[in-house]
């Protein structure tokens, strides 16, 4: 008896965290909780993905091409895309003048935009991109002032326009000639930058080259900007005078780059070219690039390359002419730079692309006006599959009434013209008067096709 009861407190002490009175406590092993609920929510998650931890290495297989959506934009090409940071609103622009807002989780299976607005007036849109906070839009155009708009589409403030007259840029405080390229700061929420035709690209700070796209660094150290002369050049923040990295050839002199971006750790820089070239560049060994994919034709000056959130793949579009082909979306392998994968989009030039990283969905643009939205539904997140699930909105029936006739109280009454008195009045006056009331009620209740105006007239009475 005394044995168990010994036996039984040893486990209740175990159990307390205590071996007896007066001695330590047990000292649990906090790392150790914390790894095995990490791995339980791990393994939890992979069954409802319905993923196993071993999955394939293979990035292909994690290209989420399987079912597609399309936005009609309109019929001219979509020169501009941009998504918020969390994933849930699109707006994209285009040749067209107009700039479309696409809430996923507003949209009912019509896809239709919420809000068509044009905030540049008679501009092609060039770019569209949302803040690193996703409160405000920056819109450049094909004007010299690029403008900010708040989620909703309304004007937040329109940056001051340059002096023609002044030789020097850096004595200005605006574009003095069409913008070309404009983005956000990655950290600063407040800073964006744009690139001008006047040969400046400002953060309101004036430094003279001849840029046609410019991007910041993820970090946002660094500034990098595309020539019309075919060089890469990139700055420190605070765009010193001197470049910090510059080559000079980078792509065929007098074919604009379209587009430069940076991969996710920082140490690569990616540029689609004019001369139908896609380049991979490591910013420590600038002088010649890594890599090199020809064949990629290009005839617009705002195709897009850009990078997998995993950085693993680089993709890019091709250009077509009218009736000469399917525009394509190229994938790259960023190692080998062997291309493993494409997509015929459709009959036009893929211009705009971007892969978000939450939603894990790709949005294009192409030539003819088109936004296609790309998703897996087993690794896709919200976005496209929002509006999918629900049904189509009933139309709203207006009922209108229709009047023949429209009866007013006028000091005048529109009837037919009476019957002269066949007598002479020789009634009293109050009879003769309810004869003539009598008549003009009967009048107006005659259905009668012609109405004339008309006083009414007593006869002489004789007393």
């Amino acid at each position: 008896m005394d044995a168990e009861e010994g036996q039984s407190d040893g486990d209740i002490a175990s159990v307390m965290g205590f071996s007896g009175f007066g001695k330590k406590a047990r000292t649990f092993d906090l790392t150790a909780i914390f790894e095995q609920t990490r791995r339980t929510a791990i393994e939890r998650s992979q069954r409802v993905l319905g993923t196993s931890l071993n999955c394939s290495s293979d990035p292909v297989k994690k290209i989420p091409d399987t079912h597609e959506i399309t936005l009609q934009h309109g019929t001219k090409m979509v020169s501009a895309l941009g998504l918020d940071p969390s994933g849930a609103r699109l707006v994209s622009g285009g040749y067209d003048f107009d700039v479309r807002f696409w809430d996923f989780a507003g949209m009912d299976q019509t896809l239709q935009a919420f809000r068509t607005l044009q905030p540049c007036e008679c501009h092609q849109i060039k770019s569209l991109q949302y803040s690193v906070t996703g409160d405000v839009i920056l819109v450049i155009s094909g004007n010299a002032q690029a403008k900010v708009l708040d989620r909703d589409g309304f004007n937040v403030m329109e940056c001051m326009k340059g002096d023609q007259y002044i030789v020097d840029m850096a004595n200005t405080k605006g574009h003095t000639a069409m913008l070309n390229c404009g983005c956000w700061h990655p950290k600063i929420k407040e800073e964006f930058m744009t690139c001008s035709n006047d040969g400046t690209v400002r953060t309101w700070d004036g430094k003279k080259v001849i840029p046609i796209c410019c991007t910041y660094s993820r970090d946002g150290k660094l500034v990098a900007a595309g020539c019309q002369d075919g060089s890469i050049q990139i700055w420190d923040r605070n765009l010193s005078v001197h470049t910090k990295y510059h080559c000079r050839q980078a792509h065929v002199p007098g074919s604009a780059t379209s587009c430069l971006a940076f991969s996710y750790d920082g140490m690569t820089l990616a540029s689609r070219g004019g001369d139908d070239t896609l380049k991979l560049w490591d910013i420590r060994n600038f002088k010649k690039p890594v890599n090199v994919a020809n064949g990629l034709t290009n005839y617009s000056e705002m195709t897009d390359c850009c990078f997998s959130p995993d950085d693993k793949l680089l993709f890019t579009g091709t250009s077509v002419k009218k009736d000469e082909g399917n525009g394509k979306l190229v994938f790259f392998d960023r190692t080998t730079f062997q291309k493993v994968y494409q997509i015929d989009v459709t009959n036009a030039s893929v211009v705009r692309c971007l892969w978000h990283p939450k939603l894990n969905q790709i949005m294009v643009g192409t030539g003819n006006g088109l936004v296609k939205v790309y998703y897996d539904p087993l690794k896709s997140y919200r976005g496209a599959k929002l509006c999918l699930a629900k049904t189509k909105r009933k139309e709203k029936h207006t009922e209108m009434l229709a009047q023949d006739y429209i009866i007013t109280r006028k000091s005048t009454l529109l009837v037919s013209e009476p019957e002269p008195c066949a007598q002479t009045c020789e009634e009293k006056p109050s009879d003769c008067l309810i004869n003539i009331m009598r008549t003009m009620v009967e009048n107006v209740h005659k259905p009668c096709p012609r109405v004339q105006q008309v006083s009414v007239k007593s006869c002489p009475l004789k007393y």
